[in-house]
């Protein structure tokens, strides 16, 4: 609500509004102080002065409005017709058809970038093959090289575990089979025992129907209690713990098996700790040492006659670790047929071999491939063994 401010002149109304009545010439003393007109003026002018500070700060800066960013204000003449707004319709059209484009561009992107992808790895393929393919071909070079004296493969067994071939010799005084397996895995070969359990024994074909192998041999000596109970001879190593103890090699005995990395070990070993060092994974013992390093090993003159001749099962390795197996016919025990262990020396050393090792011969030699007996075992009937090699696919 607002007021309004009267000043009256002094003689004429009160602020009352009624007539000022005079006695005796002289104002009647009021009992209140006197108003006064200049406090009112310069209550008036404190109370306006911001405003007026303002209005002229206006008047003299002349600010420049700016509009925000996206408006417009239509420079046409004074009465001209502001220009429509675009409708929604259209608005969300134009943005479709936009968002259409951009996303055009990104899939003809990502097609082109798949392509270079598939591009380039067809080419590390490449490279990867061949690459391996050169690292393999020292191997491959090698292999060629021992594969010349042992002929053209009767039969070959060939699995991502292991390679095995089988090849046929014809020597003067004995027939016999040549074995070259490349494991590829070093679990794809293992020894077993007859049964499971020292004192059993089985023939090499019952042992590998029963563990499902393809290829098993004949493997350590044995010796018979008199009871029907036939042990492994000497230090045994099977699932890497020792069968029966470690027993220092004596005489002409030696230890031979695979070690943890899937490498032929072997020879004459004085203490367990020197074996152990070889990290045995399994093995067997018999007698003599027939070649090491590539070195023709003298032979006992016990073993050059007894037997003589007689069916033998050699073990033997190549520089890249394949394993070499010579298993030779013979009528009998007799020492009239079969092979001596100087020609299975001479077969060693012509088929390239590094180290070679005499396993249990006689009636015991047997080689099965593929679930058949290749050779002629001398008893005309299996014997039945204390250990086995067998392998697997």
């Amino acid at each position: 609500m607002n007021q309004e401010l009267s000043v009256f002149p002094s003689g004429n109304k009160n602020p009352q509004g009624g007539e000022k009545h005079q006695t005796d010439g002289q104002a009647r003393p009021r009992s209140k102080r006197p108003f006064d007109v200049r406090i009112l003026n310069r209550w008036m002018l404190m109370a306006t002065a911001p405003f007026l500070g303002a209005l002229m700060f206006l008047i003299l800066s002349s600010p420049e409005v700016r509009l925000p960013a996206g408006d417009s204000v239509s420079t046409g003449q004074p009465g001209d017709a502001p220009a429509p707004a675009p409708s929604p319709v259209t608005a969300i059209s134009g943005s479709l058809e936009q968002a259409t484009v951009v996303a055009g561009q990104t899939a003809d992107s990502i097609k082109h970038a798949a392509e270079l992808y598939s591009q380039t790895g067809q080419r590390m393929s490449s490279i990867v093959q061949s690459a391996r393919t050169q690292s393999q071909r020292p191997l491959m070079i090698y292999d060629r090289r021992i594969m010349m004296p042992l002929g053209s493969p009767s039969r070959t067994i060939q699995s991502d575990r292991l390679t095995a071939q089988l090849f046929p010799i014809k020597a003067q005084n004995f027939t016999a089979y040549a074995l070259k397996i490349r494991l590829k895995d070093k679990d794809a070969m293992k020894l077993v025992i007859g049964g499971d359990k020292p004192g059993k024994a089985e023939t090499t074909l019952a042992a590998v129907k029963r563990y499902d192998a393809v290829v098993g041999v004949n493997a350590g000596g044995f010796a018979d209690d008199g009871n029907g109970r036939r042990y492994p001879l000497s230090t045994t190593v099977m699932g890497g713990k020792y069968v029966n103890g470690f027993e220092p090699s004596y005489k002409d005995l030696f230890f031979v098996g695979l070690s943890e990395n899937g490498e032929l070990i072997g020879g004459k070993y004085t203490s367990r700790e020197q074996l152990d060092r070889e990290q045995p994974k399994f093995g067997v013992s018999f007698v003599p040492v027939l070649m090491q390093d590539g070195i023709v090993q003298p032979i006992p003159p016990k073993w050059q006659i007894s037997p003589a001749r007689a069916p033998r099962t050699v073990v033997a390795n190549y520089k890249d670790d394949q394993l070499l197996f010579i298993v030779a016919d013979g009528y009998d025990e007799s020492g009239s047929s079969g092979a001596t262990l100087a020609e299975m020396q001479l077969l060693l050393s012509r088929f390239k071999a590094v180290d070679g090792y005499n396993l249990d011969g006689g009636g015991s030699s047997t080689l099965v491939f593929d679930g058949r007996v290749v050779n002629q075992p001398s008893d005309n009937r299996l014997r039945p063994v204390a250990t086995n090699f067998l392998f697997f696919s």
